[in-house]
């Protein structure tokens, strides 16, 4: 008799485990995101609280197979909470419901950097989401800025470009600025890399000139450089190029002078002629009439000039 009541107890309590393991959770779903980035179940998310930035916060969603209310909290990686984003708040069952948290504390101060966990409680029991939320408030530093000379000169033109090599303190989007106006950034994150510029701005040519570029980089989490700790590049920009830009010739003699430019064909002017020419060298005959005279170089409206001294 009383091994029988043994089987039986057994038996019973096998029954109840086996139940227990095949109860489903109140929970359906949890996900974990930035507010305008794509919701996962699984990784992390970085969250950069400071800036002015679409990762500035993190949504978690939650779905409930029966409607209850939760509360909705954030431990940091000791377990201790840090924020409560919902207290006792009413859901719906079937429906996803959204809770933002702005990467601050019940104070409202921001959180310390460092990895935290989004916790649900229902029914008295706490539920643990499997996303992590990274809080960083950091700007990469940008290291170093070089270029082949320390003022390149930019033929723009089809095609053209001048590199800029950097070297960041972490993987992150390096920024290009003409002024305050960001032109340029890099798809990759790295933490040294090249960006290329065509003397360009909004894809229209700009007049040649000499451009200061700010350097600047941006982190996954969305913390940008701020403008004080930029480095800088200085480039020159310029569409034709002639030398040397002096000549001294008797009249009527033949002179010849360099060109630098992007295009294939170019316009020029010397006294009262004028032609069009391709090619990196050109070949005029020289006034007869003494005198100081400009030779006009042209490539696209973009000009420059030589001072041609003719000798009697």
């Amino acid at each position: 008799m009383t091994l029988l009541g043994l089987l039986v107890a057994s038996a019973a309590a096998f029954a109840i485990t086996e139940h227990l393991k095949l109860e489903k959770s109140p929970l359906s779903a949890a996900l974990v995101s930035n507010v305008r980035g794509r919701e996962r179940s699984q990784g992390h998310v970085l969250i950069a609280p400071t800036c002015k930035c679409p990762t500035n916060t993190a949504a978690l969603r939650i779905k409930l197979r029966q409607s209850g209310r939760v509360t909705v909290y954030i431990v940091d990686s000791s377990g201790h909470t840090v924020r409560t984003i919902a207290s006792g708040e009413p859901v719906q069952a079937h429906t996803p419901t959204r809770f933002v948290w702005n990467g601050r504390t019940d104070t409202g101060r921001v959180a310390p950097d460092g990895v935290y966990y989004p916790g649900v409680k229902l029914s008295r029991k706490d539920f643990q989401f499997l996303n992590k939320i990274t809080v960083d408030t950091v700007p990469p530093k940008v290291l170093a800025v070089k270029t082949v000379k320390k003022t390149p000169v930019l033929l723009a033109g089809p095609g053209r470009t001048v590199a800029i090599r950097y070297s960041l303190s972490e993987p992150a989007h390096a920024l290009v600025y003409l002024g305050s106006r960001q032109i340029i950034s890099s798809n990759k994150t790295k933490t040294h890399d090249v960006v290329k510029w065509a003397g360009t701005l909004s894809g229209e040519p700009l007049r040649p000139g000499r451009y200061v570029l700010s350097i600047g980089a941006q982190d996954v989490a969305g913390n940008k450089t701020p403008a004080a700790k930029r480095k800088h590049a200085t480039v020159v920009v310029r569409y034709v190029e002639v030398s040397p830009r002096r000549l001294t010739v008797r009249a009527g003699h033949r002179l010849a002078v360099h060109v630098k430019t992007a295009a294939k064909r170019y316009t020029w002017r010397l006294g009262q002629r004028h032609g069009s020419h391709r090619g990196k060298v050109l070949h005029l005959r020289a006034p007869t009439t003494p005198g100081t005279y400009r030779l006009v170089v042209a490539e696209n409206g973009q000009t420059t000039t030589a001072l041609v001294q003719v000798h009697g």
